[in-house]
């Protein structure tokens, strides 16, 4: 098909980056949600941006995810051709579940294939950080997710090192997105320069623990482990009604509920279904009370990542 085709598509998944007290470490699609992105030759080089996806996305190929990493994959493949691309966005902007990356991914992956899939995984992830790192901090734990789907652990940037962990089988996520936008640069700001020892060790504690429970199918450690003593209490502040939403998704049954990624969504783990929809109710009156609308979502890991379409 990429010896031939003119126009290729691809979407990717959104996701949960840190997943609790993992920063920059963990991350786990969420299936449901995809950003897809179309890519097809120009006559003209370089990317251009046809249709962005949302009327606040830029159409300039510098400052868009999908065309940064585009751009990036034909550069380490040592095109020449131009590109046009076009954005569809099924995940929220600024919403805490990884919809830049997925755009990034998708991007890259669409690009790959047109032009015969000269490019491994590592590139691919290397090109998605080329992406992230101009618009979002450079890490790869939901670029790394949406990618090769599943449950991933980043442990290091340079050389990437990816590894894909175990599902818990049950695992359960309910997803409360609040009518609020929160740039990942500005909720990285917030993060401290330190942080005292006890909160580290617990904090080394608890993402051991999710590795551990992934092996072992403990969703409920799992779900207890979820807990981040250094992001998400400096981040809180930033989230209105945020912790009334944990407290009520905690009372309504929920193992562990932390923020998604940089915020604002929040996310809960659970292995009931009645009780996953109990969560999401608690935790969506959380947040009307607190005065912000609430979409919420009860789904489960994604297992695929990213694909191309045949169309």
């Amino acid at each position: 098909m990429s010896e031939v085709a003119r126009r290729i598509t691809a979407s990717a998944p959104g996701g949960i980056g840190n997943i609790g007290p993992a920063l920059d470490v963990l991350g786990c699609a969420v299936a449901g949600a995809r950003d897809e992105i179309t890519v097809a030759w120009r006559d003209e080089p370089g990317v251009e941006v046809a249709d962005a996806g949302h009327p606040d996305l830029p159409r300039d190929a510098a400052r868009h995810t999908a065309a940064l990493a585009a751009a990036a994959v034909l550069r380490r493949a040592g095109a020449k051709h131009g590109l046009t691309l076009w954005c569809r966005k099924g995940l929220p902007l600024s919403g805490g579940q990884g919809g830049s990356a997925a755009s990034a991914v998708a991007g890259a992956v669409a690009t790959n294939a047109l032009l015969g899939n000269p490019l491994g995984t590592d590139a691919l992830l290397a090109s998605c950080l080329d992406a992230e790192s101009a618009v979002a901090g450079r890490h790869l734990d939901n670029i790394a997710a949406s990618l090769l789907g599943g449950i991933v652990l980043v442990r290091t940037l340079e050389p990437i090192e990816v590894i894909r962990l175990a599902v818990p089988t049950g695992l359960i996520l309910v997803l409360a997105h609040p009518a609020q936008r929160l740039m990942t640069l500005d909720s990285r700001r917030a993060l401290p320069e330190q942080v005292r020892r006890a909160d580290v060790i617990q904090q080394i504690g608890n993402a051991s623990a999710m590795v551990a429970a992934c092996y072992t199918g403990d969703v409920a450690l799992f779900g207890r482990a979820i807990d981040d003593r250094i992001a998400e209490p400096a981040r809180a502040p930033l989230l209105p009604g945020f912790l009334a939403a944990k407290r009520a998704a905690r009372d309504a049954g929920a193992y562990g509920v932390s923020i998604s990624g940089a915020g604002p969504s929040a996310f809960a783990v659970v292995a009931d279904d009645k009780i996953a929809h109990a969560v999401a109710t608690a935790m969506r009156d959380a947040y009307v009370a607190a005065g912000l609308e609430c979409a919420t979502r009860v789904t489960r890991v994604d297992r695929e990542g990213a694909i191309v379409h045949e169309k």
